[in-house]
């Protein structure tokens, strides 16, 4: 990702999947939840050292991709600029159901929100996460978990290609995230809702 030019952040996380340090959380040296340490310990005691913690290694991980630097991206090329708008100037609207855009899922948020269907450069995402062994182990329970997001703007033979698909989130081990998942996804939902409330100038190709 950094060869490209696209910013990755790195995140810490509680390794019980309590919080993001971040935000007004960014400088403590302890869960505020469960009160585990940020950092890995050597040997666990009652209280949490911040001179001997913040050199040791980060208890967990998060490493976030903004999706606001990738949208620009996108728009500032022609031929990708034309193609997010394919679901409106290029789908056949014959009554089949071969896209998303053909869905009556998609038509009632059309209908629901008015102002974000009649802009047809809006993007909508489709979210899906699933654990991987990166080590090709099956004896092992190391579970790594990305957080991909689909283009649903694209025609269907691009938008499931590993070329327009996101991964945005990656979970670091060495458990599944399971219910907490909502605790990693905070910093795609503030871009989302930032995308939706405030709006992004961006230079359309």
């Amino acid at each position: 990702m950094r060869p490209m030019r696209l910013e990755v952040e790195r995140i810490h996380a509680c390794p019980n999947n309590c919080m993001l340090y971040r935000k007004e959380f960014e400088k403590e040296h302890k869960c505020v939840i469960c009160g585990a340490s940020r950092y890995k310990r050597k040997k666990e005691t009652d209280e949490v050292d911040d001179d001997v913690t913040k050199n040791e290694p980060l208890a967990k991980m998060l490493w976030y991709s903004p999706i606001i630097p990738r949208l620009k991206r996108l728009f500032s090329n022609e031929n990708e600029a034309k193609l997010l708008r394919w679901h409106k100037d290029g789908r056949i609207n014959d009554g089949k159901l071969r896209h998303v855009a053909d869905s009556s899922q998609w038509r009632n948020i059309d209908h629901k929100y008015p102002e974000f269907g009649d802009e047809i450069r809006n993007i909508r995402f489709g979210l899906s996460s699933d654990g991987i062994n990166p080590f090709g182990n099956m004896s092992s329970r190391h579970s790594t978990w990305p957080v991909l997001l689909c283009n649903y703007n694209l025609p269907p033979w691009l938008c499931m290609k590993r070329k327009y698909i996101m991964m945005k989130l990656l979970i670091q081990r060495p458990k599944q995230p399971g219910n907490d998942i909502d605790v990693y996804l905070a910093p795609l939902i503030d871009d989302l809702k930032t995308l939706w409330v405030s709006c992004i100038d961006v230079y359309d190709a």
